[in-house]
């Protein structure tokens, strides 16, 4: 699912069971409102918590409002997350996750990260983990 407006874009994919990408491009501003809060509902509300992964080396800033959406919402599922890990590429971007890190209460639920490729392995173990899980359920599963 992908989600463009005028000074962002924000794409949302599901590797695996429970586990959740969210790429941020752009200026988040706002424009796009609840949608992607609209499309993460099924996620938080299905069986088990899952893994959030949000890719933000792309993002060049978030305004303050959008930070409080942010921390507000995860603030609010935060029972059903089993980590949040953020990938930040400024300074500037990385303020704004220990902001929303602390805003929502997340403490060490929630990772940040400035190195992509340890944000890449932590995802690509996640993927692994949860492939590994379905496959050991077997088909029903």
């Amino acid at each position: 699912m992908r989600f463009d407006g005028v000074n962002c874009s924000l794409a949302i994919r599901r590797p695996a069971p429970s586990v959740v990408v969210i790429a941020i491009e752009g200026t988040d501003t706002g424009e796009l409102g609840e949608a992607p809060f609209r499309e993460l509902e099924a996620d938080v509300t299905g069986p088990g918590r899952i893994e959030l992964f949000v890719d933000a080396r792309a993002t060049r800033a978030a305004s303050m409002h959008v930070s409080k959406d942010w921390a507000l919402w995860l603030a609010g599922h935060r029972d059903r997350m089993q980590h949040i890990s953020m990938l930040t590429a400024s300074r500037f971007v990385q303020l704004t996750a220990d902001f929303v890190r602390n805003f929502a209460e997340l403490g060490a639920l929630m990772r940040i990260y400035t190195d992509p490729a340890s944000f890449e392995g932590a995802l690509s173990n996640a993927v692994g983990n949860a492939l590994a899980t379905r496959d050991a359920r077997g088909p029903a599963a």
